[in-house]
């Protein structure tokens, strides 16, 4: 087992992204290794890599999409309220601050389906702010991670309705039919689990003040100046991109497209002009900005995942497993969630993921005896298992990608270490748990 391709490939992409290496180089480099290990020629590799990058050319798409909806939804200056009534706080307690913005995340996958996008345009302005409070950015970074993975995980709203969905096909697919009304029960103890993570993270690790290099002088003039200013009230191009945020979600929904979901947003937007046609080109451009590199992320990554399933290396992980688990549902269930977390950490993706296993872990399930909602319960989990800590996933990219606009936040070590550590620890302990009670 330990020359499979896949387990060589994900530590060669886990010891390349701690080097620092960018992500993109990590990612082919690993790919190259997986085909290489694999027997296949480096051509072959290649091609099947750029081929397999279409796998996420609608995720992609969608967050190109989205990132415009977001500029457009800065442009409006709505966003700047919620900016200003944080800075203006009173009590400036760190904790709640924290646990604000792991709320607020919350709802980027849910209610508002702008996902990450958000994170560019909300984070930024607040770094000073932050800096002032002397607060532990990968607390920061917990709190975003938590926001944009617990929800998906056990709420079936935005993002977490089309997960939930990804499972229930797949697992009709393999021979185990289930309801999808009932994966948030099976869901809900791993769930649990993001919790303490976050409780941890935030009341005990990163506890203690954090100094930034800054000025302080100017740093208590902003917030000093945010506390007294009287926060803009509601207008009426606020209620307009209000109603936009509502179509897009309400699109998504009945549509289960998030492509059209953020059409319909950007539509409204013109419309009311909010954002006129000759203001169109900047705005899409600052939209790009926001979510182009984490949308070509995501296409290497789907590129990657197919190299790593044409290897066949995959099958073999799960078979190697059964081999070595005989009957025990406890062995069995900690085994399939460290192959989890191992192809969840190379792909990046819980979405991706899922249809991987799923063709693998349903069957081994039923061979060993497990419920149609334990076995909901590790899959799901399995997916969930990486995608906090991979340096290719959108939940360690977005909250990154706001957090290092001053240059002072590092990828792997403030975003993905600390999230793999507080997430993916009472994931696998909850998912076993959760496998073991259902």
């Amino acid at each position: 087992m330990l020359d499979n391709p896949v387990l060589i490939s994900v530590i060669v992409l886990t010891v390349l992204s701690l080097l620092r290496v960018h992500v993109i180089f990590a990612l082919l480099f690993a790919a190259i290794i997986a085909g290489i290990t694999a027997k296949l020629s480096l051509p072959e590799t290649i091609s099947t890599f750029i081929g397999g990058m279409g796998g996420q050319s609608e995720t992609a798409l969608s967050y190109i999409l989205l990132g415009i909806f977001a500029a457009m939804i800065a442009y409006s200056g709505i966003a700047n309220i919620l900016i200003e009534k944080l800075l203006a706080m009173k009590k400036q307690s760190k904790f709640v601050l924290l646990l604000l913005i792991a709320g607020l995340t919350c709802l980027s996958g849910t209610l508002i389906p702008v996902h990450i996008a958000f994170i560019p345009i909300l984070i930024p302005p607040l770094l000073l702010f932050f800096n002032y409070l002397k607060l532990d950015r990968r607390a920061v970074a917990c709190a975003l991670t938590f926001g944009l993975k617990m929800p998906y995980i056990v709420i079936p709203a935005g993002y977490g309705l089309i997960f939930h969905g990804i499972i229930a096909s797949e697992m009709k697919a393999n021979g185990m039919p289930i309801a999808q009304s009932q994966i948030p029960l099976a869901m809900m103890l791993p769930a649990v689990g993001m919790f303490v993570g976050l409780f941890i993270a935030v009341f005990f690790t990163y506890r203690k003040t954090r100094e930034y290099e800054t000025i302080h002088t100017e740093v208590l003039a902003e917030v000093s100046a945010a506390s007294e200013a009287a926060v803009r009230k509601l207008q009426a191009r606020d209620f307009i991109t209000l109603g936009a945020v509502v179509a897009a979600l309400a699109t998504q929904l009945l549509l289960g497209s998030m492509v059209l979901g953020a059409l319909a947003g950007i539509l409204i937007m013109f419309i009311g002009r909010i954002v006129t046609l000759a203001e169109g080109e900047l705005v899409v451009q600052d939209g790009v900005k926001l979510m182009g590199a984490i949308a070509f992320v995501m296409l290497i990554a789907s590129g990657y995942a197919t190299v790593l399933k044409e290897t066949g290396a995959i099958n073999e992980l799960v078979e190697a497993v059964n081999s070595i688990v005989g009957d025990s549902k406890l062995f069995t269930a900690i085994l399939l969630l460290l192959i989890g977390l191992l192809v969840t950490m190379g792909i990046g993706t819980s979405f991706g993921t899922v249809p991987i296993l799923a063709a693998v872990f349903v069957p081994l399930c039923m061979l060993i005896g497990f419920s149609p909602l334990a076995t909901v319960a590790l899959l799901g989990t399995a997916g969930a298992l990486g995608d906090a800590g991979s340096p290719a996933s959108d939940s360690t990219l977005g909250p990154t990608a706001g957090l290092n606009a001053d240059g002072k936040h590092d990828h792997i070590w403030d975003t993905c270490v600390p999230t793999f550590i507080h997430y993916n620890i009472p994931l696998f302990v909850f998912g076993v748990m959760a496998a073991m009670v259902l």
